[in-house]
């Protein structure tokens, strides 16, 4: 297939892993961060900020409708300036294709979405017809679509079924308190996938100075000024995990500085997940910062979980690579809406580990993997950068896999495929 032309030949680990590694600003917090200043009524930084394929997007699209970007080192200034029409590439990135839209009411004139041939396959109708009924004209329902701004919106309430994505939720809140009328959100799913984003939105319009009156699956934002601002981003705890995981299944030790103590991010959770199957997690003070230490257990005795994960379904593709290690069954319950990621998320892992030799098999809502001794051969990662850090796992106790596509990474976590073979090189010399 010609799509297996770019094949990553994933480090084989001979040795337990012991390192130290140093993972960059969170994308999630980048691109909120991006959107609040773009709309504050003055300029804001961000400190810390991702660089990698979906931020880029986002600075673009925000660029191209007329918002400044200044970089300083490790520093962002960001000047709003007149929104205009123009056209945006979401790429693949979930943030762009919903956050970006509701910004785009805002602009002087026609703002045209398109991105990745896969992105159009993503979940869109639900925040372009909450659009449309907050009195935004929407011409289309899935990329391209194209967004004709006024310069205003009337806004309103609005309920949507969010059990497809907290993204929808997390877009219109974001811009709420530039609607005349502000915008009120219900949820009427009674299920909403990733809390821990919502509040991280929460939270980061409180530091734009942006009140939000939250009453259970209703979010009411009245019209306010969205405040110049300092975003301080946190390092991806998502990111993360992958590099802790290589400590669980070597039986060695890896340590990630600057690990928030207190944090929205749902990648947080991986502590608890790490330390039901069987790995010593330490968070170990220094001065007034934190070092996540991850022991894992001898390499062979790795339990199985049975964990709902419909709160931190971006950590699933990490926990299942981890669970084929495993002694014994793990189920991961919660996670319907990983259907609608930057692949269906539930069959693409099922279809990798038992194209190895594994037994995994996919449930109504998550997936069940039994134990199972894999073998070589090729782990396809669909355009997903979580497949593909996956697929880089399970080559730590694996030889021979082959990774497709590993630069698909870059979408969050740059020089990924560098950091993990210098993480194994340092186990195997030392």
């Amino acid at each position: 297939m010609e799509h297996m032309t770019n094949l990553w030949p994933a480090p084989f680990a001979s040795a337990p892993i012991t390192h130290t590694v140093e993972i960059p600003g969170s994308k999630s917090m980048t691109n909120r961060a991006y959107v609040l200043a773009a709309l504050a009524e003055g300029e804001s930084t961000i400190v810390g900020a991702l660089r990698s394929r979906d931020t880029d997007l986002m600075e673009g699209a925000l660029a191209a409708m007329g918002v400044t970007f200044t970089h300083e080192g490790g520093t962002i200034r960001v000047t709003p300036g007149q929104l205009t029409g123009c056209e945006v590439d979401c790429g693949l990135a979930g943030t762009v294709m919903r956050f970006v839209p509701p910004v785009a009411a805002f602009a002087q004139g026609p703002v045209l979405f398109d991105g990745d041939a896969y992105a159009k396959n993503r979940p869109m109708s639900t925040i372009l017809d909450a659009l449309r009924k907050l009195g935004v004209a929407v011409a289309g329902d899935s990329l391209p679509f194209t967004v004709h701004g006024r310069g205003f919106a009337e806004g309103g309430v609005v309920e949507i079924d969010a059990s497809g994505s907290s993204q929808f939720v997390s877009g219109l809140l974001l811009s709420a308190a530039r609607f005349d009328r502000g915008v009120t959100v219900v949820n009427t799913a009674g299920i909403l996938p990733s809390m821990p984003h919502i509040e991280m939105t929460l939270a980061m319009l409180e530091d734009a100075g942006v009140h939000v009156k939250a009453d259970g699956q209703r979010w009411q934002v009245d019209p306010q000024p969205i405040k110049p601002a300092r975003f301080v981003i946190e390092p991806d705890l998502s990111n993360a995990t992958p590099f802790l995981a290589a400590a669980a299944v070597t039986g060695g030790t890896v340590r990630v500085p600057h690990w928030p103590v207190d944090t929205t991010q749902p990648g947080d959770v991986i502590r608890l997940i790490l330390e039901r199957m069987g790995c010593r997690v330490e968070l170990c003070a220094d001065g007034a910062d934190y070092t996540l230490e991850v022991e894992g257990p001898v390499p062979g005795t790795l339990k199985g979980l049975r964990i709902d994960m419909s709160d931190i379904g971006e950590l699933t593709p990490t926990v299942a690579a981890l669970a084929t290690q495993a002694t014994t069954v793990t189920e991961l319950t919660g996670i319907a809406h990983l259907r609608g990621h930057e692949t269906d998320r539930l069959a693409a892992l099922t279809r990798e580990i038992n194209n190895l030799g594994g037994n995994c098999e996919e449930l109504p809502d998550g997936l069940r993997i039994h134990p199972a001794r894999l073998h070589d051969g090729t782990w396809s990662s669909y355009a997903d950068h979580r497949m593909a850090t996956a697929g880089a796992i399970i080559g730590l106790t694996t030889a021979g896999v082959e990774v497709e596509d590993i630069a698909t990474t870059a979408k969050t976590l740059p020089g990924f495929e560098t950091m993990w073979a210098r993480m194994v090189n340092a186990a195997v010399e030392g």
